[in-house]
């Protein structure tokens, strides 16, 4: 991606067209198919503040960049009377990849959706189609304004809108880390061979959000989902669904530091419907064994998931085995998955260079309409002797009959191809694929050059903690162990972390001890109950399962928080 922007710099220098050559995720998908997933994101993803003196506007529109891509989804920011466009959101607080100074610019209508804005010079030109011609004309009327010129007549059959949605600006990184010494082998060494959810640790370890953020950074890549929506064969589907699912390790790589255990009944909502469209909400609904419940949503799809995590210290490495699983639904189709994620291993704890692998089989298994269909997913273990490359994943995508009709391949840390398969050969044990072209159904974001200075988080992990108005009194946002942590005052964080953890275990006793009274007594006792989620059986299993009682949203725009715990 540095290369597209030198590309871009160089250009603009040499004052030639714009042509944005750089390789998308989706630049190899079917066109059709990226129109209907962009369709699908555009009226949620725009943008618009209009005023005479300052317009602004953010959104999708589709770039033309050559003969060879055609056009190319990519996100337009207009402030301060300049246009510039990125590969996506994240890249906003770097150099754009393309930018016009809109005083003297000359606008051309091309068709009814789209437009071709140039330069005073006409030697630098971005050619750009909308969705609908209303948001056409919404763009080209934010463009007007912000030149400064008179405003264009309006359409009358497609009245730009009048509904103003505001995209938030977020932060993109956060404080520096701060250098506090520990010997680490006094701290570790009477670990061995214990579960350390279970043992208190100092913040040296930590970085600076909730498990519960963490999870959330699983749908960093929600726009592979999208896509996934947009597939009309199941096969094809499940190959972007597992694409996504690889995605969630995207930095495991970097991220040698411990998540802050949440605390019973510590929630944490995000909602990125302004930009990604989607809202999430979890929730810590047991101590002890520690679960966390999720619930995500959009308009193409939902997903919910239920997280717990063993973990052992070996000596030489940390081995972390996640329990429960993960639901992605379809509803436009009634097409539903599950999966379960693997096993993570944090090597040379005590001596060397701390470094992350991931082995085990993950298997993707459909239900309702995808009744039949599953992938499997084999994350290759680092070998001395192995001719694998490092963080290996391979897959392959089975319809209801076993044959294979999709295949991936790839890295955990770097990006997911997929291909259909267009011929199978050889015995069922060790068969060989003709398969078509491969083309990326995911990629990694790159990091930025001084993430390693606070804790190598990337930029929508950086955003998960920003303060925030209106969230409940459990969010991971009030709490202030990790509020302390971020803002470089370590001290108080650990003084913190010792009280709230002691304040949890009081009240476990409290609860315990009424729980004894009550058997003693003879009378019922009501265990403890999550405030956002509900224990239920899981349709076609004998597993339960927490999943959301859909009334987190109704109570925060309400700002009834009246039956939330005191847990800070």
């Amino acid at each position: 991606m540095s290369g597209e922007r030198a590309h871009h710099r160089q250009r603009r220098n040499s004052s030639s067209v714009s042509m944005d050559s750089a390789p998308d995720s989706r630049a190899s998908s079917p066109s059709n198919k990226l129109r209907l997933s962009q369709k699908k994101r555009r009226s949620r993803s725009t943008n618009r503040t209009a005023s005479e003196s300052n317009t602004e506007m953010k959104g999708w529109l589709l770039k033309w960049t050559n003969y060879v891509k055609g056009y190319q989804r990519r996100w337009f920011v207009l402030s301060n009377g300049v246009l510039s466009y990125y590969l996506d959101q994240s890249e906003v607080h770097l150099a754009s990849r393309g930018s016009i100074t809109l005083k003297a610019a000359v606008i051309e209508h091309v068709d009814p959706c789209t437009f071709a804005i140039s330069d005073s010079s006409k030697q630098l030109s971005f050619r750009v189609k909308a969705e609908t011609e209303a948001e056409r004309q919404t763009w080209i009327t934010s463009i007007e304004l912000a030149k400064g010129a008179k405003m264009p007549a309006a359409d009358k059959e497609n009245p730009a809108p009048t509904e103003v949605k505001m995209i938030r600006n977020r932060r993109t990184r956060v404080p520096d880390k701060p250098h506090y010494p520990l010997s680490l082998w006094t701290l570790m060494k009477n670990c061995i061979g214990k579960d350390l959810s279970k043992i208190p640790m100092p913040i040296n370890f930590n970085e600076p959000l909730s498990m519960l953020q963490r999870l959330v950074e699983d749908y960093e890549y929600s726009d592979v989902l999208d896509i996934a929506a947009s597939c009309s064969d199941e096969c094809e589907q499940l190959a972007y669904l597992a694409a996504f699912t690889v995605s969630a390790y995207a930095t495991a790589e970097t991220r040698i530091n411990k998540p802050f255990n949440p605390l019973l009944g510590e929630t944490y909502e995000c909602d990125r419907t302004d930009d990604l469209g989607w809202r999430c909400l979890t929730e810590q609904v047991s101590h002890h064994p520690p679960i966390t419940a999720l619930h995500c949503e959009s308009k193409e799809w939902v997903s919910w998931q239920q997280f717990s995590l063993t973990s052992k210290f070996r000596g030489k490495y940390l081995q972390v085995n996640p329990v429960g699983g993960a639901f992605v639904s379809f509803p436009a189709t009634g097409r539903r998955y599950f999966y379960r994620r693997v096993t993570t291993t944090v090597n040379n704890i005590i001596v060397g260079k701390l470094w992350v692998d991931l082995e085990g089989q993950l298997e993707i298994v459909g239900s309702n309409a995808a009744k039949g269909y599953k992938c499997i997913l084999n994350y290759i273990p680092y070998s001395y002797f192995g001719r694998e490359e490092q963080r290996s994943i391979k897959g392959v995508v089975l319809n209801p009959k076993n044959e294979a009709k999709w295949l991936l391949r790839g890295t955990w840390n770097d990006k997911v191809e997929i291909a259909p398969v267009l011929h199978t050969s050889g015995p069922a044990k060790n068969p060989s694929y003709t398969t078509g072209e491969y083309r990326v159904a995911w990629q990694r974001r790159p990091a930025a050059p001084d993430s390693d200075k606070y804790y190598n988080l990337p930029v929508f992990a950086c955003q998960l903690n920003e303060p925030e108005e209106g969230v409940a009194p459990t969010d991971s946002r009030l709490r202030p162990d990790q509020r302390c942590m971020e803002e470089g005052a370590w001290d108080e964080s650990n003084r913190e972390k010792l009280r709230l953890e002691e304040k949890q275990r009081a009240v476990r006793k409290q609860q315990e001890l009424k729980e004894k009274q009550a058997i003693a007594e003879g009378r019922p006792f009501s265990a403890y109950k999550p405030m956002w989620f509900k224990l239920e059986r899981v349709e076609g299993s004998t597993e339960f399962m927490h999943v959301s009682k859909n009334t987190y949203w109704q109570a925060k725009a309400a700002q009834d928080w009246s039956g939330c715990p005191n847990i800070f």
